[in-house]
């Protein structure tokens, strides 16, 4: 029987790809620029995303949860604001992160590292049905292809993070915006780009709060479904 398609892999693979090539040929000392997600350094937040990525082949290697082992929860859903968001988890979230990107002799070296486990990631998902369940961290049990979007949003939103610390355009995938605005829209990402008249960078910063709304924006966006995702 041949495997389900999984919309959200290719996506994953080229924004891993691009990440990956712009950050590859970096000068050690760029590492340790500011973030707006602060307290981390460029460092700490590919740290951050070398440890969210990371955890794939641990789900998939675990049992998968029975049909009747709690209702699905979606991408968007994965995203709600309550203890996985709380002030707790966040000192845990950035801790660890900083403590991974430590760990590496120097910054080039863990973008090699974060290359090579976006791709073996990409090879071990590959190999599974998309609608096979799996279990996060935090005990939801999500498709794994609605898990692997999560993941498209982790490298979309953080490279744009890291564009913005270098100073540098970002290199937003037409995949991966296709997967993250579509996530984020519940209207359809290619008719709130036509209401808003924004690129999907643009798109894609605005509605993360990482560029501003002014009314008539939120009312735009509002109209088109936008789903506030509570990010970390």
């Amino acid at each position: 029987m041949p495997l389900a398609p999984h919309p959200a892999l290719t996506a994953f693979t080229t924004e891993a790809e691009a990440l990956a090539a712009a950050l590859s040929g970096l000068p050690e000392e760029r590492f340790d620029a500011p973030t707006r997600c602060v307290p981390w350094t460029l460092r700490d937040l590919l740290g951050h995303v070398h440890m969210t990525i990371g955890r794939v082949p641990g789900m998939l290697a675990a049992p998968a949860p029975a049909d009747g082992d709690g209702a699905l929860v979606t991408a968007a859903g994965y995203y709600r604001p309550d203890e996985r968001f709380s002030a707790a988890t966040n000192a845990v979230r950035v801790d660890g992160a900083r403590e991974l990107a430590a760990g590496f002799g120097s910054g080039r070296e863990l973008v090699r590292e974060l290359a090579a486990g976006c791709a073996r990631v990409a090879a071990a998902v590959a190999a599974e049905p998309a609608d096979r369940r799996v279990r996060t961290r935090h005990g939801d049990p999500m498709t794994l292809d609605d898990f692997m979007t999560t993941r498209v949003v982790e490298l979309a939103v953080h490279g744009l993070d890291a564009a913005e610390a270098l100073g540098r355009p970002a290199w937003l995938t037409d995949r991966a915006a296709e997967v993250v605005l579509g996530l984020l829209f519940a209207g359809g990402q290619r008719a709130a780009l036509a209401a808003t008249g924004w690129d999907p960078v643009t798109c894609l910063a605005k509605a993360t709060g990482r560029a501003g709304l002014n009314d008539t924006e939120r009312e735009i966006v509002s109209v088109h479904g936008i789903r506030w995702l509570a990010l970390g």
